[in-house]
């Protein structure tokens, strides 16, 4: 028989193949849904009637048997023109599709720039129809994370809002990646090291401009406040920031910019101005994307692990969702931004108190510094 088609027409159901397979019609739906409440052998004997009759499980059918959406929002708070420029994104993208693959999730991909969006998509909450929430570029005073709270709908941060972040959250050590990046520019002779950080209302920024004032101050050198101007994560944000340091301190020798996207924005104006990359100014910048790999130099970057990141969101949602908690081992690293290290390898719910997942961050040395 062709797949999907049986004697007399119309789609295989169930019955059929719990009859198939010699099993009651509720041993093959869990099987379907994945319980572990199975024997392997009956899950070998269910799954082989399902290839041989063609079975397709009708999606619409479960959700509603088991109060769930089978849809995941991935929601980020920018504009089209930022999620398609910024690499960050796609690679979160990325890692969430490579998470969610195993669970039989839709992906939703939310913008939400105004009130009117925010307001326009707690009404698709309240109407059951994801099952969680993934919130990327979180900014402080963004209401979204309360009012999914207030709803009780599963929720996990890209990055946090705060020290005392209370939502599930999956981050890196942004504090001990600037941390870093200054270390090796002061390593290397640089004496008047600049930052572009970025925007004062994400606790992200704050965090990497922590660790440029951590490393300043360790180093021995005076903090001078002519030398750290804010960005917004853009290209033309960079540029911006490169124009006002460079007319307060025109000698300075290095930058650590708070983005890729950023750096590559100052090193237009760099070169605009007729200084040499790294000749006069060294730069480094945060995220080692392709953008980093492909400047001209080369651009020394601190790494952190995108796609990884995104692919543990995606897991800790799961576990939150199917009430799974502790169950998957993310192998992660677990670590705390204001010390600047990374801590104990994570595979308990010990390890990652309340869902706090922190990644590693490395240096990667290029031509640029």
């Amino acid at each position: 028989m062709t797949p999907g088609a049986r004697r007399g027409g119309g789609r295989p159901t169930l019955e059929e193949v719990a009859a198939r397979a010699g099993v009651g019609r509720g041993t093959v739906s869990r099987v379907i849904n994945g319980s572990p409440r199975v024997s392997e052998r009956t899950r070998t004997l269910v799954q082989q009637a399902v290839a041989d009759l063609g079975y397709v499980p009708d999606r619409a059918a479960r959700a509603l048997a088991g109060n769930r959406a089978d849809t995941v929002a991935l929601v980020v708070p920018e504009t089209e023109t930022r999620l398609f420029a910024e690499p960050y994104f796609s690679g979160i993208l990325r890692g969430v599709s490579a998470g969610l693959a195993d669970h039989d999730m839709q992906l939703l991909l939310t913008l939400i720039r105004t009130s009117k969006e925010r307001r326009r998509f707690a009404d698709y909450l309240a109407a059951h129809r994801v099952d969680g929430v993934l919130l990327v570029s979180v900014h402080g005073d963004d209401p979204l994370p309360d009012l999914l709270g207030r709803m009780a709908i599963p929720t996990v941060l890209n990055g946090r809002r705060t020290a005392g972040e209370t939502v599930p959250y999956v981050d890196s050590d942004n504090t001990g990646g600037a941390q870093s990046a200054l270390e090796h520019l002061i390593g290397r002779g640089r004496r008047q090291a600049a930052t572009i950080a970025g925007p004062p209302d994400m606790y992200v920024a704050h965090c990497r401009l922590d660790g440029y004032r951590q490393a300043v101050r360790a180093a021995g050198h005076p903090e001078d406040p002519a030398l750290v101007a804010h960005g917004d994560f853009t290209e033309e944000g960079g540029r911006r920031a490169m124009r006002e340091l460079l007319a307060r301190r025109p000698a300075l020798d290095a930058v650590f910019c708070a983005s890729d996207v950023m750096a590559a924005g100052a090193r237009q104006e760099l070169r605009a101005a007729g200084r040499r990359i790294p000749d006069d100014v060294a730069l480094v910048g945060f995220d080692d994307s392709a953008i980093a790999r492909h400047m001209d130099p080369p651009l020394t970057s601190v790494r952190q692990p995108i796609e990884e990141m995104g692919r543990a969101m995606a897991e800790l949602l799961m576990e939150l969702i199917t009430g799974a908690a502790g169950g998957s081992g993310l192998g992660s690293e677990v670590g705390d931004q204001t010390g600047g290290q990374a801590g104990s390898q994570a595979g308990s719910q010990a390890d990652r108190p309340g869902h706090h997942l922190v990644y590693p961050t490395e240096l990667v040395r290029r031509a640029s510094s």
